[in-house]
């Protein structure tokens, strides 16, 4: 089940209104998230006791818009049962739902009490959907469910309301078989109004018992079901589930989601996967993650395609522009990387982007991505090396889209990066080769929380990209994610890590904090 109220023109949401609150819990219990300030409550009736504990993947929230959010559940009995439903019946299992404006709501909710509405959706296998029991559904906080907007850029309300302050976080890379997810634990216990998850949510890997955790199945995932099992595993964690249960999440996927390093419509090991069958596979992939995810109605799959790039706006405050680098690109070249025809976002996206950072934009301007923009250099002296994953494979893209951010005067302009399991700080220059040139832009790389195992401080060859690119200010290679608080004077980064992802109950600690000044880009540490 998933709820979002369509966007009607109201204020921006307050830091207070976008926070949300929950916990997943045991069928017959409380499953809560708190929705534009307002609380919401489901879960089976008496009818559905039958069914052993079906929340057992927890409960999420999303795309926070300024009336509403997205409210999602799976239910899943038995999570990674061979036959891809969880475990569930095939008849449809009702749950109940409650939105309220305060916490003190359950099965005995007074009827009487008139800011409390109650309904029950039956959540089950429908045609075309396979068999997994979840639903989205929109349940405004006032009035009764409405059928759900479309549209890559259909929240657009609340330009122009003030919002003094607003803290998030973003995360990437959390390899289940690598380590614990300590840092979602600590990331939940953080006073934060929202999380920004920038891809490889799962990864598609191969059981291997070496592994500090093994993936469920035989071998890599290929189908629906398989897909199904493996994003259920991942969301059986207790970790991820308080850090969902915490805070709205607004997700997008990079390459793990379906296949390493994958482009378009191309695999990462096309001598492997024929066409035909990588493109069956990205199509399960892509509705299995669907399922998954606390996303709009805007982005349910058609085919092998699924509406992930959009802009959600906070207020006067933040415009979080959130891209896909892995849909439209074209496939890595470690020759052609300086030719003016390759793209990493499509022709249709560039345009969308370069509008939308033209016209009216809040204070901050985020563009939330998954692999490294900035320009880096891995080899010391004349000669130079770069990753043709990242936007250095696809220079011309990346150079004009920092032209555009110069020539347009885009607000305090930000990129955060997930993707390489690092923390890096980087000025982006309007020349990349000559460090006096203006800085146009910021980028915040957040490492991973779990992919490579326990982290260090840095490798040996860090102390060459520091060298080789003086716009990249910081490198760090420990296990964590980016706490953000933002207010129209000023941008506060903490970078905040955990010594280790293979030792229980391990803290957190805060190694670095980088500031951004209104009106200056680049970041100086604070």
């Amino acid at each position: 089940m998933s709820a979002h109220s369509e966007p009607d023109g109201r204020p921006g949401l307050t830091r207070r209104q976008v926070l949300l609150r929950g916990a997943g819990v045991t069928a017959g219990a409380l499953v809560g998230s708190t929705v534009g300030g307002a609380w919401a409550w489901a879960a089976p009736p008496p009818v559905a006791r039958a069914v052993r504990d079906p929340f057992t993947l927890g409960v999420a929230s999303g795309e926070p818009a300024p009336d509403g959010v997205v409210l999602w559940t799976r239910l899943a009995s038995s999570p990674a049962a061979e036959d891809g439903r969880g475990g569930m019946p095939a008849r449809p299992v009702p749950v109940q739902w409650q939105i309220a404006e305060d916490e003190g709501f359950g099965p005995r909710r007074r009827k009487r009490d008139r800011a409390c509405q109650a309904g029950t959706w039956p959540l089950g296998a429908r045609r075309g959907r396979g068999a997994a029991p979840w639903r989205r559904v929109l349940l405004p906080l006032q009035g009764r469910p409405r059928a759900q907007p479309g549209g890559a850029d259909e929240n657009r309300t609340g330009r122009g309301a003030r919002v003094d302050s607003l803290a998030f976080a973003f995360t990437s890379c959390q390899a289940y078989t690598s380590g614990l997810y300590t840092a979602h634990r600590r990331m939940a216990e953080e006073d934060l109004d929202l999380v920004v998850q920038l891809g490889d949510y799962i990864y598609e890997g191969a059981p291997n018992p070496s592994q500090f955790r093994v993936h469920e199945g035989q071998g890599e995932p290929m189908t629906l079901g398989g897909y199904r099992n493996r994003h259920a595993q991942y969301k059986s964690d207790t970790d991820l589930q308080a850090a969902h249960a915490a805070f709205a999440w607004v997700v997008v996927l990079d390459d793990h989601e379906i296949d390493n390093n994958w482009a378009d419509e191309v695999p990462q090991d096309p001598d492997k996967q024929s066409r035909e069958a990588f493109l069956a596979r990205r199509k399960a992939a892509l509705q299995a993650y669907y399922e998954h995810m606390p996303l709009r109605r805007a982005s349910i799959p058609s085919g092998i395609d699924i509406q992930l790039y959009r802009r959600l706006p906070f207020g006067d405050l933040l415009d979080l522009h959130v891209l896909d680098t892995r849909q439209y690109r074209s496939d890595q070249s470690t020759t052609a990387r300086l030719d003016p025809s390759r793209t990493i976002l499509g022709d249709e996206q560039e345009r969308w982007l370069r509008h939308a950072l033209a016209g009216p934009t809040a204070r901050w301007n985020v563009l939330a991505q998954q692999v490294f923009f900035s320009q880096r250099d891995f080899t010391a002296g004349p000669a130079a090396s770069y990753s043709n994953d990242a936007w250095d494979g696809y220079v011309a893209d990346r150079d004009g889209l920092r032209d555009h951010l110069a020539t347009t005067g885009t607000s305090n302009p930000v990129v955060i990066t997930g993707d390489v399991h690092a923390n890096y700080v980087c000025d982006v220059k309007a020349d990349f080769n000559d460090p006096s040139s203006r800085t146009v832009a910021s980028e915040l790389v957040g490492t991973s929380i779990s992919t490579g195992g326990d982290g260090r401080d840095q490798n040996p060859g860090d102390a060459v990209q520091l060298a080789e690119n003086p716009h990249i200010r910081f490198i760090n290679r420990n296990r964590g994610y980016v706490r953000n608080t933002l207010t129209p004077s000023g941008w506060t980064a903490d970078f905040r890590i955990v010594d280790s992802v293979t030792t229980p109950d391990a803290k957190a600690r805060t190694r670095a904090t980088y500031v951004i000044e209104n009106g200056r880009p680049g970041a100086v540490p604070a």
